[in-house]
């Protein structure tokens, strides 16, 4: 996942021939997918002790959310117009590179939000989860970090929580930091602040309980994604 030292999303599997492979759509991918299946075979995902991600971060991330309960470990290749989170696409010794790979445990965020009649998501985000207003009114928030309010009144378009493994996404375009794969903490940017204007976010521990209490909630209504 990282172009320098070749990484892999894994929990604790153990790399071996049994390979799968996930595809996007895209002419590139499909291309690559059939030139390696020929080279290397292929086993079905529930029966792959890895498995091999060809696409760009999209389908990175679609591959990690399909196998997240299954733990197995996750090889992107890039075959997109984006890869912050792939290695280089390349077809020979593909199976050395695997054995090789620098693994890398994700930790997912646990999005659990509340709607204005009482009813509540969960879902888990391997990027970020966002806040995001929803009309013309700009969003005012309040944030609590470990039930302590840190913030009574953020204005602004809206705010997100960035993983390490999302922090080359929507925080890094909301000029959030760019956060080290593994570092154990997680990235507070907000987006487009309006007040406090020279508010830039905050590095949390990954153990942190963030809260976002949403004010004038009807006037202001704000939108929550888990990415």
């Amino acid at each position: 996942m990282d172009h320098h030292a070749e990484r892999t999303a894994q929990s604790g599997a153990t790399v071996s021939t049994r390979i799968a492979f996930a595809a996007a759509d895209t002419p590139e991918a499909q291309a690559a997918l059939a030139r390696l299946t020929a080279r290397y075979g292929e086993v079905a995902p529930e029966d792959a002790s890895f498995i091999v991600a060809l696409g760009g971060d999209g389908l990175m991330l679609e591959t990690l959310h399909r196998f997240m309960d299954r733990k197995i470990p996750i090889f992107g290749m890039n075959c997109g117009s984006v890869g912050f989170l792939l290695n280089d696409y390349r077809e020979e010794g593909l199976v050395e590179r695997l054995a090789r790979a620098q693994s890398v445990v994700l930790h997912p965020l646990r999005m659990i939000a509340r709607t204005v009649d009482g009813r509540t998501f969960e879902a888990l985000a391997i990027n970020e989860v966002s806040l995001r207003r929803e009309t013309r009114q700009a969003a005012k928030l309040s944030i609590s970090i470990d039930g302590v309010e840190r913030l009574d009144e953020l204005v602004c378009d809206g705010a997100l929580v960035s993983t390490p493994a999302g922090s080359t996404a929507y925080n890094l375009s909301a000029h959030g930091p760019i956060i080290p794969l593994g570092a154990g903490v997680l990235a507070l940017t907000p987006i487009s602040a309006f007040r406090p204007r020279r508010w830039r976010g905050a590095l949390l521990p990954h153990t942190a309980r963030i809260a976002f209490g949403i004010r004038e909630a009807a006037k202001r209504p704000v939108s929550a994604v888990a990415e």
